[in-house]
């Protein structure tokens, strides 16, 4: 029978390294519920003001709950890891925090959000205007890659990590590839809702638990993450449609960055919001697509902003 176990706040590391010892081991069908705090590490309270961010300490960012050993787990294994279930605390913060994100040049000074919400809320107010549908999921899961030393938390890897994809939700099936043995699994950076491209840097990040099924496929031989979702995974934000901004030219980041620079302005003239308020609310709602890429020598790249945010 698969067992059920619990990773607590304080089993966690920063950086992926393939020679931390597990907190854990299972056998593939077990369960296993992850109690996280949220990406600052504990920093950011529900009460903090943006003066906090003057003394944000970097190395604490992004701790990784883990790792888990999973018996009979080898390189070209792959884990099959099912989110099962997703509950929330009270609170989440959005941030945008000097020198980070990916209008870091236009938006210079520090500011911070705080959400408060009930547990079970699936619509959150933001106190400059508008209503976000929740959608939790973690920011970083993933396994311990084969090359040697500590790699930064911050980055997606091939085995995972930092994905930040917000697909990775309740009934999704995240396939890694196995890279070392027992796998060293570890998952953090709970986000309560967030954008495709998170452009802030920030989504809305929070302390959560997250409930998962971790399972092997032998030989699987993944290069890269792989997922499958349960369904649509738009129609929370779809009701009464988008609001779309677009960058045309030769580079997908100039053409990101023009495409977000020109739905943040549309945003805080229409609503009558500061830009900055703007600029995070779309990191949390928000969505990046890339519309063209195959007609040299331009590519195109769209912003969707959703309109039931604004209008309910």
């Amino acid at each position: 029978m698969p067992q059920t176990y619990a990773i607590h706040k304080n089993q966690h590391h920063f950086g992926w390294n393939n020679t931390l010892p597990p907190v854990l081991k299972i056998a593939p069908g077990d369960i296993v519920e992850f109690d996280m705090l949220d990406a600052g590490g504990g920093q950011i309270k529900p009460d903090s003001t943006v003066d906090i961010l003057s003394s944000y300490d970097s190395s604490r960012v992004n701790p990784a709950f883990g790792p888990v050993f999973v018996d009979g787990a080898e390189p070209g294994d792959a884990l099959k890891v099912t989110f099962l279930s997703f509950s929330l605390y009270n609170w989440a913060w959005t941030a945008n925090i000097p020198g980070f994100g990916l209008l870091a040049d236009q938006f210079h000074d520090p500011a911070l959000h705080i959400w408060h919400f009930n547990p079970d809320d699936t619509v959150v107010e933001f106190s400059p205007g508008g209503r976000i549908p929740l959608k939790p999921f973690p920011g970083i899961v993933g396994v311990a890659p084969a090359e040697a030393g500590i790699h930064d938390a911050i980055v997606p890897l091939a085995t995972g990590g930092n994905l930040d994809t917000r697909d990775l939700a309740e009934g999704t099936e995240l396939y890694l590839p196995v890279a070392v043995p027992g796998a060293l699994f570890s998952m953090g950076d709970g986000h309560a809702a967030q954008g495709d491209g998170e452009i802030c840097g920030t989504a809305m990040e929070c302390p959560m638990k997250v409930t998962v099924r971790i399972e092997l496929q032998k030989g699987r031989q993944l290069k890269y993450p792989h997922f499958s979702t349960p369904g649509p995974v738009t129609r929370h934000l779809d009701a009464k449609g988008y609001e779309v901004a677009t960058g045309v030219g030769p580079n997908l980041m100039a053409s990101a960055r023009d495409a977000v620079s020109q739905m943040v302005q549309f945003i805080a003239d229409r609503y009558r919001m500061r830009p900055i308020d703007a600029y995070m609310l779309c990191s949390v709602c928000g969505d990046l697509r890339i519309s063209e890429i195959v007609d040299d020598p331009h590519r195109v790249v769209s912003f969707y902003f959703p309109k039931v945010v604004m209008e309910g």
